[in-house]
């Protein structure tokens, strides 16, 4: 049985190279567009079935149902899991047949929203949104194994930035049509919602992405685009590489940086629409509108961060990080500081939130590593960071959780809510990922 499991999810070997010259330009271009969108829809939907929990929190605690602690937890859960998934799939992803490694994780993710409707226990949704984590720790080192794949090293910074998009797409979805579907019919649909429009995605991934060209009979991308790693690279195994990884200081002082930037953006993502609701006055689709645009202007900043870096700084990330980190800061404090009753204000920090986000998670989330990481390490390289910004976002929703149940109170039936505190905890991780960036300035390829 093992040996079937293992033989199912290993990738593909080349297939027999019957095309001819002619035919290998149009099935290249064919075969790459498709598995650039399924990955990048596919992903997209990932972030569906995990933001799903974000958009029902306030209605969950003020049903009585769960307490601010109890959701605080849970949250946590998913992502300490997700962050263990993260460097463990990602190794796993190096080796896989990812078609069907992600649409695996899409699937299970997915009938897991489903089954969270129909239950108000505390152990099942600790447990089933912890398993939850684990299966979308599947989607991410997929993607980006299937950018490495199927797109050359000149290629890679351009379309995996506007691949980064799909945080921003899953992010407008479940703010925009599954806060709707909440604000209509209840919080369980929150969660079936999100999950049935897994299901979709699990299809789109299944049937139009593809593990590598080799397995369709085409040559590899550096033969076909002619940008092939130094020999030295190419000559070693892929459990050497990925070890070098690992022994790299500069991938984990990106792993820190990454880490506390992941603090400040599900501070915002996870906790955004409910402090929206508890200090300011919004109702859940008046909060969720504003927070979505986020996830606009998120997309925005995905896709223009790597043709920016590409075109303008020779492939360099570090003037753009500096950059969206300063931007970074600025939102946060606008967020948060600026004082109560400025729909315009709020709406506007959450614009330039999302767009300095998205350039971040593009480029301090995965691309500065993937940079100086050999191709056949890109999953390992994507693991580790993606393990430390996880347990950071883990530890984030456990913390903001009991900061935000610490400081509230109910006085005659009236809530009432102290977030200073928890804003310094958002704000301060920002700051310190900033910092942190900068002393991965000079980091190179060492292959």
């Amino acid at each position: 049985m093992i040996k079937k499991i293992t033989s199912y999810y290993t990738a593909l070997s080349a297939g027999e190279k019957k095309e001819n010259l002619e035919n290998i330009n149009s099935k290249y271009k064919h075969l790459r567009w498709s598995v650039f969108i399924a990955a990048t829809i596919g992903y997209s939907l990932f972030y569906v079935c995990r933001l799903s929990l974000s958009v029902v929190k306030k209605p969950i605690v003020d049903s009585g149902i769960l307490s601010d602690s109890e959701i605080g937890m849970i949250g946590s859960a998913l992502f300490f899991a997700y962050a263990i998934g993260k460097l463990t799939n990602g190794f796993l992803a190096d080796r896989s047949n990812i078609r069907r490694f992600m649409a695996t994780g899409l699937l299970l993710t997915a009938l897991i929203n489903l089954a969270l409707g129909f239950t108000t226990s505390f152990t099942a949704f600790i447990v089933l949104w912890g398993f939850s984590g684990w299966f979308q720790s599947m989607g991410a080192a997929p993607s980006v194994v299937s950018l490495s794949r199927w797109f050359s090293n000149k290629e890679r910074g351009t379309y995996y930035g506007i691949w980064s998009a799909s945080h921003g797409l899953g992010k407008a979805i479940t703010f925009i049509a599954v806060a709707f579907i909440v604000s209509v019919s209840g919080w369980q649909w929150g969660f079936w919602g999100a999950g049935l429009i897994g299901l979709v995605g699990a299809v789109i991934v299944a049937l139009f992405l593809h593990d590598s060209p080799e397995s369709k009979g085409l040559p590899s991308i550096a033969d076909y685009k002619n940008d092939h790693a130094p020999v030295s690279a190419k000559a070693k195994s892929v459990g050497t590489l990925q070890k070098e990884v690992l022994k790299n200081p500069y991938f984990w002082i990106l792993a820190l940086a990454s880490a506390l930037m992941y603090v400040s953006r599900y501070g915002i993502e996870s906790w955004g629409i409910y402090y929206l609701e508890a200090q300011k006055g919004y109702t859940t689709l008046e909060a969720s509108s504003i927070v979505s645009v986020s996830a606009v202007s998120g997309i925005i900043g995905t896709i223009i961060s790597g043709i920016i870096s590409d075109k303008f700084f020779k492939g360099s990330r570090n003037v753009p990080v500096l950059i969206a980190g300063i931007l970074n800061v600025t939102a946060i404090s606008l967020f948060l500081f600026y004082p109560d009753g400025h729909v315009w204000v709020d709406t506007a920090s959450m614009l330039i939130f999302g767009f300095a986000i998205g350039i971040l998670i593009t480029f301090l989330g995965g691309l500065m590593a993937v940079d100086i990481a050999s191709k056949k390490a890109s999953g390992a390289a994507l693991g580790l960071i993606g393990i430390a910004s996880y347990i950071g976002a883990g530890i984030q929703d456990a913390v903001s959780g009991y900061l935000i149940g610490d400081n509230h109170t109910t006085i005659n039936g009236i809530d009432a809510y102290d977030f200073s505190t928890v804003k310094i905890f958002w704000l301060g991780a920002a700051v310190l990922s900033l910092i942190c960036a900068l002393f991965v300035w000079n980091a190179k390829a060492k292959d």
